[in-house]
């Protein structure tokens, strides 16, 4: 009786399946190590490779081929091209009661959470969002957890820095009313943004002088401010009542105004009215004195001619017409004199007659 070979046998047949089913799987883990280690980079993306874990080299958009793990190791970053946004939560009231034990909400710390203190000793809340891109990939990469808290600690430093620079309305518009006279405010409020870019900014240059650059770059910064709930009332309420002291004190002027005209005309008439008594008294005068003053002239210059007699005819006429009785005197007889009588009374009833 003939000996079967080997491969004949059942268990020769085994061997020979799970050989080449071994076999084939470890060519397609080989191959499929072997594609492992092509990437495709996004043209806004850029990759950093890993070798043992130290980054040798920094790959731009496109096919990289790279050892596979754990030879190399390769980790995407976002390009230079690509701007990445931060909405800053850590500034906003609820944010920050949430990180406040609910024993201390009553207190000051509670009161005033989410509010930035200005140069004025008022109070305002900001929303702000940070854009900003990756300058330098390896640094980005190796501290890449720590990126956001970074970027909240310093949207905070940086607003507390340019809230207390600067008084309430040079941050938003508290008192509309003057924003047409306030030039300066309105300009302050322009350059709000860039100054907080600048200190952001300014930030980022002391932590990479100190050897601890994040590898980030600030873009732009984008702030929406705001005051608090229950100090919007407050603002109306001083709005309003301003408002209503102008109105006041622009009645009060009216008034004033009114009144001063009207005393001005009054001051006129008045002026006017002596004026025209002046003159008139000064012609009656004039025409008083006239006689006077000719005589005067006529006899300063020695132009007399008779003159006085006539003026004295004339007044003396006038005397005499309007006396009951005239005595004449001789000239140089001084032994009677001429004294005016007095008008004649009627007679009265003596205290006789009076009674019946």
């Amino acid at each position: 009786m003939m000996r079967e070979s080997p491969k004949a046998t059942p268990w020769g047949q085994s061997y020979r399946i799970a050989f080449f089913t071994l076999y084939a799987a470890a060519i397609m883990a080989a191959c499929a190590w072997l594609f492992s280690s092509i990437y495709q980079i996004a043209p806004d993306s850029r990759a950093i490779v890993y070798r043992f874990g130290k980054p040798v080299r920094v790959e731009g958009a496109g096919l990289l081929f790279a050892w596979p793990y754990p030879i190399e190791r390769v980790e995407r970053v976002p390009g230079a091209e690509r701007i990445l946004e931060r909405d800053v939560l850590a500034l906003q009231r609820e944010q920050q009661l949430s990180q406040i034990n609910s024993w201390d909400r009553d207190n000051d710390a509670g009161a005033g959470a989410g509010y930035l203190l200005t140069g004025d000793a008022g109070v305002v809340q900001l929303n702000v969002r940070v854009f900003w891109r990756v300058s330098d990939p390896v640094q980005f990469a190796l501290q890449q957890p720590h990126i956001d808290p970074l970027i909240d600690r310093l949207t905070e430093r940086a607003a507390a820095v340019v809230c207390v620079g600067r008084d309430l309305d040079s941050i938003l518009v508290t008192r509309p009313e003057t924003l047409q006279n306030d030039s300066h405010a309105a300009q302050e409020r322009i350059q709000l943004r860039s100054d907080f870019k600048q200190a952001m900014t300014q930030s980022l240059l002391k932590l990479a002088d100190g050897g601890n650059d994040p590898g980030i770059r600030i873009e732009r910064v984008d702030i929406t401010s705001s005051l608090p709930e229950n100090a919007v009332a407050a603002f109306n309420a001083v709005l309003a009542a301003g408002q209503q002291a102008e109105q006041a004190v622009a009645s009060a002027r009216t008034a004033a105004a009114l009144r001063t005209q009207q005393a001005q005309q009054q001051s006129d008439r008045t002026l006017q009215q002596a004026e025209a008594n002046r003159q008139e008294i000064l012609a009656q005068a004039n025409v008083d004195t006239q006689t006077i003053t000719q005589l005067a002239d006529a006899r300063r210059a020695g132009l007399d001619g008779g003159l006085l007699q006539r003026i004295w005819r004339d007044k003396v006429t006038r005397i005499l017409a309007q006396a009951g009785q005239v005595i004449t005197v001789a000239p140089g007889d001084d032994s009677r004199l001429i004294l005016q009588g007095l008008p004649a009374q009627p007679a009265t009833p003596t205290n006789s007659e009076k009674q019946p």
